[in-house]
C-alpha cells in the first residue's frame, strides 16, 4: 500500500491505470515479422529460398528498428532480425558462388549415359584433369 492507502501491484508485462483498466505494453509487430523472416531465411539459405526471404527480413528489420526508436518496443527483435537477415544473405551468396563454380568446373559432365559416368567425369574435372583411375 502507498501513502494514500491505495494498494499497488507491479507487473512486468502489463499495468493498470487509475480506473483499473489494464494497459498492455507496446508491441512491435514489424520486429516479430522481421525476426521470423530473418531466421527462416537463415535456415533456408542453403536452398536459395533464404536469400529473398532475408531481403524482406532486412527491409522489415530496418522499419522495425525505426519503429522501436519511436515507441521503445521491439529493439532487440529488430536488431536480431537485421543480423540473421544479413547472415542469410551472405550464406545464400556463398551458396550461389559455390554452385556456379561447381557448374563451371563440371559442365562437360551434364550429358552422361549413366550416373557412374557422371561421377567419374565430375571427379576427373574437380581433381584438375587427372584420370579417375589415379585415385585407386
Amino acid at each position: 500500500m502507498n501513502a494514500q492507502g491505495i494498494e499497488t501491484h507491479h507487473m512486468a508485462s502489463a499495468r493498470t491505470d487509475a480506473v483499473g483498466t489494464r494497459l498492455t505494453a507496446p508491441r512491435n509487430g514489424l520486429a516479430t515479422a522481421a525476426l521470423t523472416l530473418g531466421v527462416t531465411g537463415l535456415l533456408t539459405s542453403v536452398v536459395f529460398v533464404g536469400g529473398p526471404l532475408a531481403v524482406l527480413g532486412l527491409i522489415l528489420g530496418i522499419a522495425a528498428l525505426m519503429t522501436a526508436r519511436r515507441t521503445g518496443a521491439g529493439r532487440g527483435k529488430a536488431v536480431t532480425a537485421l543480423v540473421t537477415s544479413a547472415l542469410a544473405i551472405v550464406v545464400s551468396g556463398l551458396v550461389v558462388v559455390c554452385v556456379v563454380w561447381y557448374a563451371n568446373r563440371t559442365q562437360e559432365c551434364y550429358r552422361p549415359d549413366s550416373f557412374h559416368q557422371y561421377t567419374q567425369c565430375v571427379r576427373q574435372h574437380l581433381d584438375g584433369g587427372r584420370p579417375a583411375s589415379s585415385h585407386r
